[in-house]
């Protein structure tokens, strides 16, 4: 499923993987969330309700990586990199930004996101 993300003037487009935790997602869009800034390295939010199961937890990450934090439950995007992994119980790939996720980082401290559906 395509997905875009908006953040003030920033448009992103995005895909989601075909997982069962990634379709639950979906199911919550679209959706607005006040993403906050952790690390200097992703936005993070908490979602309204936890997500189902399903995507494989691991403890990497890329930029432009969509994921989902089951202890928040959170969802957040990485817009750099900084070489440390992420602590148990990892995370779960919800998709990915085509190109362009390092513009998040104009956006210190929080910044209101809208995901939505496309096509």
């Amino acid at each position: 499923m395509r997905i875009r993300l908006t953040a003030g003037e920033t448009v992103l487009d995005a895909t989601l993987d075909d997982n069962a935790t990634a379709r639950d997602f979906a199911s919550l869009l679209p959706l607005t969330l006040r993403m906050n800034d952790l690390f200097k390295r992703e936005k993070y939010a908490h979602l309204p309700r936890p997500l189902a199961a399903g995507g494989e937890p691991r403890s990497s990450y890329e930029i432009g990586d969509i994921v989902y934090w089951s202890p928040g439950p959170d969802i957040a995007i990485f817009y750099d990199h900084d070489g440390q992994s992420i602590p148990d119980p990892g995370i779960t790939v919800l998709g990915q930004i085509g190109s362009g996720a390092e513009a998040l980082k104009q956006y210190e401290g929080t910044v209101d996101l809208t995901i939505e559906a496309v096509g």
